[in-house]
C-alpha cells in the first residue's frame, strides 16, 4: 500500500470513528484520544493527518451534511408541487435532528461552520464545512423560489410584489426550522406548547403557512 493510499486510509477510519461516537455518544464524546482509541491507532496520529481538532470535527460533521442530503433528496422525490417538496424537506430536517442530536449539534456549531476563523485548516482533506452545507440551503432556496412561480400560475397565492426574497424568505424559514430542532431537543418546546409532544407537525404548518402564505390562500 502506498503511502498515500494508507494515508487515506486512516483519515477515513478516524472519521468513522468519530462519526460512531457522535452518533452513540454524542458531540461531547469527540476527543482525539477516544477517536483515536475507537480507530485503533496511536493517540498521535489525528495530528498526523488532520492539522487540528477542528479539522478532524469538521470532516466528521460533513459526513452529517451527506447524510441529511440524502434524505433531502429522497424526501423531496416525486413529492408534488414545490409547496409539498418543502414540507418534505423540513420533515426531513426535522426527523434527522431528533434522530441524530449529536451530530446535527456538531453540524452547526458555529466554530465549524466559521470557516475563515480556523485558516490553518486550509490543508485539511475535502472542503470546508461551511461549502457542504450550502447546497442544501440553496435547495430550500431554489424550492421557495419555485413554490411562488406555482402559486402564482395557479392562482393561489399572496402577491409577491413586495415580499422578501426568496433567499431571505428560506433563511427565516431554515431559522424557524433550527428553532423548532433545539427547543425540541432541550424540552423547551414541550413547556411552551404542550401540543409538541405528539409531534412538530402544527408547528410546522404553521412556520410554512408564515413564511409561504397559508397552503389553502
Amino acid at each position: 500500500m502506498d503511502q498515500a493510499h494508507q494515508a487515506g486510509s486512516v483519515r477515513e477510519r478516524l472519521i468513522d470513528a468519530g462519526v460512531e461516537l457522535v452518533m452513540t455518544e454524542g458531540s461531547a464524546s469527540l476527543g482525539l484520544r477516544e477517536i483515536a482509541r475507537r480507530a485503533g491507532v496511536s493517540h498521535g496520529a489525528p495530528r498526523r493527518y488532520f492539522p487540528t481538532h477542528h479539522a478532524l470535527l469538521s470532516a466528521i460533521a460533513r459526513r452529517g451534511f451527506t447524510g441529511l442530503a440524502a434524505r433531502f433528496a429522497a424526501a423531496t422525490e416525486g413529492a408534488g408541487t414545490p409547496r409539498d417538496q418543502l414540507r418534505s424537506l423540513a420533515d426531513a430536517f426535522l426527523d434527522y435532528a431528533a434522530e441524530h442530536g449529536g451530530m446535527f449539534e456538531l453540524m452547526f456549531r458555529h466554530d465549524l461552520l466559521d470557516s475563515e476563523v480556523h485558516a490553518s485548516d486550509a490543508d485539511a482533506p475535502g472542503p470546508r464545512l461551511r461549502e457542504s452545507s450550502l447546497p442544501l440551503f440553496a435547495r430550500l432556496v431554489e424550492l421557495v423560489a419555485q413554490d411562488r412561480v406555482h402559486r402564482t400560475d395557479h392562482g393561489t397565492g399572496p402577491s409577491y410584489d413586495s415580499a422578501p426574497s426568496p433567499a431571505l424568505t428560506a433563511a427565516a424559514l431554515w431559522t424557524n426550522l433550527h428553532g423548532i430542532a433545539v427547543l425540541r431537543a432541550n424540552g423547551s418546546l414541550q413547556l411552551a406548547f404542550p401540543g409538541a409532544s405528539e409531534g412538530p407537525g402544527p408547528l410546522l404548518t404553521a412556520a410554512l403557512d408564515a413564511h409561504l402564505g397559508r397552503a389553502d390562500a
